[in-house]
């Protein structure tokens, strides 16, 4: 989850542990890069060392066979149990009533009930789901064995109590950007990170890596090696939410447990917390349905993509979109609410276009780049995956990646109707998506081979991403007043399609004269998998580059600057 922040505030009150009144942010695409750069850096470092993590957990147990399918699921269903049951209606409803209550005149109290309540009911829920673990397994998964379930059980129970430390992850971050201290938000992962990279090189040294196939004999599979894996996960998440307690600590801040719900405005946000709960509940719906699939694909033999494979590209897929994209939505979001509390229609259309131009040119270049080196990539992030497993994720990623562009407007977009306490919207829009994924992976049950059901999910992932972008767009229009500065976004998208279309010609041209996906070195070792990927990546990816920043500083695009002037203003100094 990532926390909507406001750059502005008082220092002083700040550090004297009082909220301060946060002034406006200037919205200017210097400004936005500026704040984007500044929690793109954190964001930057806990992907890096989430990237290691991986790389050592695929070496651990694989990218699939039966444990990394097992261990998939498990590790999955506290996010997934996150965005359900709390993570929607945290970003809907905390993060406007937060901005209200710090410019209250009893700000602390409000903050305080906040919190515990919010920390209560996330507790509570908990509590329920890792007592009901073994149905919650038997929900997302199909066709598993009595053994697999059993397993897939006992990593629940080590794993869903993250679903509280990931809700703690989110409250102490909500007050941290209100506050706008954005560092510590995000980089609190590179704890979660640090945990796990030695909790698993402990798993390496005591009992060593998985084969290329992963583990699907489950003889030699014990509780020492469950605990050591599961409780490695669990330990890390519980580090990155307790070490976000020091920033607050050392500004001043006190969070002092109070039950209430007098004064602390959920009466007026209850709508919106009912309509986004039944729209993340509808969302989750259509993911659930998808790793059911996968799971079923996944038993059909080694040589299948299955969950573990569709979460490997889904890493991959998603780095683009958690360094940049979220980082720019992050930066306007809080200034984005505030305009439209006030009623100020242009102001939230201005930073609404600026967000969506800015991302716009990053992740049009992502997509081309993904598609092109889909292979190398994958190779480079996650050399332990082996030739096979390197072959199986690949395909996933490209479909994936057409789905990345919408992927970012649709999340700016998402928090402007929650700016404006409107669920409903959200919710609307949120059932023809979801229709459509679902539809798409029936299709592929009825039509398509088990081999091509992972490949096929993740394009009806894509599809289901422009389906909601393009009703989102429609509905942001009518709210506000008619006008959407669409001619812009639109131009601006043109430029940026007919360049990456070019550079990604050029990329392909580069990656087919060097040898292509037989380049890459399996076989011998992870670290050789790894460098062959990286050099590859780096050849065919800066050729990419390069051709795309020429043609639109011929096409004139000036959003360019918004990415590359604050990085360039470093590097001078």
């Amino acid at each position: 989850m990532t926390a909507p922040t406001d750059p502005a505030s008082d220092p002083s009150a700040e550090a004297a542990g009082e909220p301060g009144t946060p002034a406006t942010p200037p919205s200017s695409t210097s400004s936005l890069g500026r704040n984007s750069i500044v929690m793109a850096a954190g964001t930057a470092a806990s992907r890096l060392g989430g990237l290691v993590r991986n790389m050592m957990l695929v070496a651990a147990i694989g990218s699939a066979g039966t444990v990394a399918n097992a261990f998939d699921v498990a590790n999955k269903l506290p996010n997934v149990l996150f965005a359900i049951l709390a993570g929607g209606m945290l970003n809907a409803v905390l993060v406007p009533q937060i901005v209200k209550a710090f410019r209250a005149h009893n700000a602390q109290e409000r903050v305080d009930k906040l919190l515990t309540v919010s920390a209560v009911g996330i507790l509570a829920i908990t509590a329920v789901l890792t007592g009901a673990a073994a149905w919650v397994v038997m929900l997302y998964t199909d066709g598993w064995s009595a053994e697999q379930l059993a397993l897939g059980t006992v990593f629940a129970y080590w794993c869903i109590p993250q679903l509280f430390f990931y809700g703690l992850y989110t409250l102490l971050g909500q007050v941290l950007n209100a506050r706008e201290q954005f560092g510590p938000f995000m980089w609190a992962p590179v704890a979660n990170n640090v945990v796990s990279v030695l909790g698993f090189a402990v798993f390496l040294i005591v009992f060593g890596g998985a084969p290329d196939t992963g583990i699907n004999d489950l003889s030699e599979w014990n509780t020492p090696r469950t605990i050591l894996l599961a409780g490695t996960a669990t330990l890390g998440i519980v580090a990155q939410a307790l070490v976000l307690l020091v920033p607050l600590l050392r500004s001043g801040f006190r969070w002092n447990l109070r039950l209430g719900l007098r004064g602390i405005g959920l009466r007026s946000a209850g709508g919106v917390a009912l309509w986004t709960f039944a729209a993340v509940v509808l969302e989750q719906a259509g993911v659930l349905y998808l790793t059911r699939v996968a799971a079923e694909a996944g038993n059909a033999g080694d040589a299948v993509a299955g969950n573990a494979s569709y979460t490997q590209a889904l890493l991959i897929y998603l780095l683009p979109h958690s360094l940049v994209t979220v980082s720019i939505a992050t930066a306007l979001f809080t200034g984005i609410s505030k305009a439209a509390q006030a009623g100020d229609t242009d102001r939230v259309r201005s930073d609404l276009s600026l967000g969506l131009r800015t991302i716009g040119v990053f992740t049009v270049f992502a997509t081309a780049a993904l598609v092109v080196l889909a292979g190398p990539a994958t190779a480079f992030i996650v050399p332990t995956a082996g030739e096979q497993g390197t072959a199986l994720i690949a395909p996933v990623l490209v479909a994936l990646s057409f789905g990345l562009v919408p992927l970012g407007g649709m999340a700016l977009m998402k928090w402007v109707f929650y700016a404006y306490e409107d669920g409903r919207s959200v919710f609307w829009i949120t059932v023809p998506s979801t229709v459509a994924l679902v539809a798409g992976l029936v299709a592929a049950q009825v039509w398509l081979p088990v081999e091509l059901w992972v490949i096929a999910a993740g394009g009806a992932y894509a599809l289901s991403n422009w389906i909601t972008v393009l009703l989102r767009t429609g509905g942001l229009k009518r709210k506000l007043g008619g006008r959407l500065d669409g001619g812009r976004i639109f131009v601006l998208h043109a430029k940026t399609v007919l360049a990456a279309a070019v550079a990604g010609g050029a990329g392909w041209g580069v990656y087919q004269l060097v040898g292509g996906f037989d380049v890459l070195t399996f076989g011998k070792g992870w670290v050789l998998t790894m460098l062959s990927g990286l050099w590859v990546t780096a050849l065919c990816g800066l050729v990419m580059l390069a051709v795309y920043v020429l043609l639109l500083r011929l096409l004139r695009v000036e959003e360019l600057n918004g990415l590359l002037g604050p990085v360039l203003a470093r590097l001078r100094r």
